[in-house]
């Protein structure tokens, strides 16, 4: 489970997995589109088949290009689609090599024409929408929670009690809308954001634990380990 802090687009182009999105779990295969707007907690599933391509939108001109404001998955059916959104990826790809020559406002101009193809096809075909039960709701609930305080030492039973339900509810509901516990959710997203720290940053590993929570770097250290198999300076210092 992880967030960008710009919007992404996810277009899959062999392969099958799945992939949750709002709390909900579903299945992408080959020809599939997923536009996750900036700070939607989310993740997919993959394997060695699978194959594709992530186009990361400007952050912060999400108005000024029209996207949307909601996660959309797309199932592409038609050969057109296809070679239209192959087109509108190769020029920002072709632009981006183009090394010290390369211009932000063309890059801008084919990102504004992929947010078009993206609210054209939006109009034209059936869009994947989770279903509005309260199943669904809760699930979004908690995982839009998770997402805004997960830096924080809450536990699931503060999650639950915030949303006025138990723990064993909250897991349940989290097992039946995205096939995982809310606990593995809740430990996802923190040791992704681990994870980034150690190879993105220089922060000591000290730092890190209270930036995410733990009471020690010490109780950090054995979580991560426990989760990853490998302690993190031995993550660090393999990355």
């Amino acid at each position: 489970m992880r967030s960008y802090g710009a919007p992404v687009f996810l277009w899959f182009t062999r392969g099958q997995g799945r992939i949750t999105l709002n709390g909900k779990t579903a299945g992408y295969t080959a020809h599939n589109c997923v536009f996750i707007p900036a700070g939607t907690m989310h993740g997919f599933e993959m394997n060695n088949s699978v194959a594709g391509l992530i186009v990361v939108f400007p952050p912060g001109l999400e108005q000024e290009l029209a996207l949307p404001e909601d996660p959309v998955h797309l199932r592409l059916s038609d050969a057109e689609q296809h070679i239209e959104l192959n087109r509108l990826i190769d020029s920002i790809q072709t632009e981006m090599e183009n090394g010290e020559t390369a211009s932000e406002r063309a890059l801008l101009s084919h990102a504004g024409l992929l947010s078009v193809w993206l609210e054209r096809q939006i109009g034209d075909v059936v869009v994947e929408a989770p279903r509005e039960d309260a199943t669904t709701r809760l699930a979004a609930a908690f995982t839009a929670l998770v997402e805004q305080d997960f830096h924080s030492s809450k536990t699931v039973r503060d999650y639950a009690k915030v949303l006025g339900v138990t723990p064993t509810h909250l897991s349940r509901v989290c097992n039946k809308a995205c096939g995982r516990p809310a606990s593995a959710i809740l430990a996802d997203r923190v040791h992704y954001e681990a994870r980034r720290l150690l190879t993105e940053t220089h922060m000591p590993v000290k730092d890190i634990a209270r930036a995410l929570g733990f009471a020690s770097p010490a109780y950090f250290t054995r979580a991560f380990s426990q989760h990853t198999g490998r302690s993190p300076s031995q993550f660090r210092r393999g990355a």
